[in-house]
């Protein structure tokens, strides 16, 4: 009787899995492949995000991140404070909160400085509010003798109390940065490519912040609000804000005199243009959307 063959068993095939790995590879190389081109050749998949340009150097951050950024900067030209109050206070609020307003924190810290109520910073509720939290910082920070010249690792241990001082020399580069661009010491730096938004813009609220963190007073017809600064710098630190503001407080355009930012998801989003109606130079317009 002839001897019958029996099917090759499980383990007599050889290995598969080989086979089914390099498979999975390629597809993830082609999907991966696609994606790249998509992304970076017709401009779909685009994240929204802003960026921060001077002294020949950029740092991007999300919206949320750059909208508390703005507010920390332009509450200390508000106050009058030389340009590293900004520096410091970014350079804090990235290493305590990576520019986030956190509802929690080491034991009782809160908000984007991670200040402490039972060390007397304020309540909770108050110390949520980025205007007062900022505002709370550069009131223990003007107390220290010669902040203004001490290093940052020093400011930081004197302001804060931090256990781990040396890590805010980490952020000083870009606080130096992000203050730059948003108190405009470098006009054009500040710039966001973001989504079409998805509500009308307030301009009740917009010229509130406006005043409330900028010191500035806005004029609103309808949906546009016209800013006359003092000078050209405050010109473009108001410009930066709105810019930085833009996604939360729905503005879709801001001019300052011959320059234009506009709201898009594209790349044309992350410049300054020419604005096809010149304003007179220190002079602001930001354009909400009517929803």
């Amino acid at each position: 009787m002839p001897r019958r063959e029996h099917p090759p068993l499980a383990d007599e095939r050889g290995p598969r899995w080989p086979t089914a790995v390099a498979i999975v590879c390629v597809l993830a190389l082609v999907v991966g492949i696609g994606v790249w081109f998509a992304r970076d050749r017709i401009g779909l998949f685009r994240s929204e995000e802003c960026r921060a340009t001077a002294l020949q150097q950029s740092v991007n951050f999300q919206p949320e991140q750059m909208h508390h950024a703005s507010t920390i900067v332009l509450i200390a030209v508000k106050r009058g404070m030389p340009a590293r109050a900004g520096s410091i206070g970014i350079a804090t609020a990235i290493q305590e909160s990576k520019l986030r307003n956190l509802s929690y924190g080491d034991r009782d810290s809160v908000g984007l400085f991670q200040q402490r109520p039972s060390q007397g910073w304020g309540t909770v509720e108050q110390l949520q509010e980025p205007v007062f939290a900022t505002n709370a910082f550069y009131d223990a920070l003007v107390k220290v003798d010669g902040w203004q010249d001490m290093v940052i690792t020093e400011i930081a241990q004197e302001v804060q109390r931090s256990g781990y001082p040396e890590a805010y020399a980490d952020h000083e580069q870009e606080g130096r940065i992000i203050a730059s661009a948003m108190s405009g010491h470098s006009p054009e730096g500040f710039v966001c490519r973001l989504d079409d938004p998805t509500a009308a813009g307030r301009p009740d609220t917009f010229v509130r912040a406006l005043s409330e963190e900028t010191g500035q007073t806005g004029t609103a017809a309808g949906q546009v609000i016209t800013v006359t600064a003092t000078d050209d710098r405050h010109a473009w630190a108001i410009g930066a804000w709105s810019v930085a503001q833009a996604k939360a407080r729905n503005v879709l355009s801001v001019q300052v005199g011959a320059r234009q930012w506009t709201r898009g998801g594209g790349d044309g989003a992350m410049q300054w243009t020419d604005a096809t109606t010149p304003v007179p130079a220190g002079q602001v317009v930001v354009t909400l959307h009517q929803g």
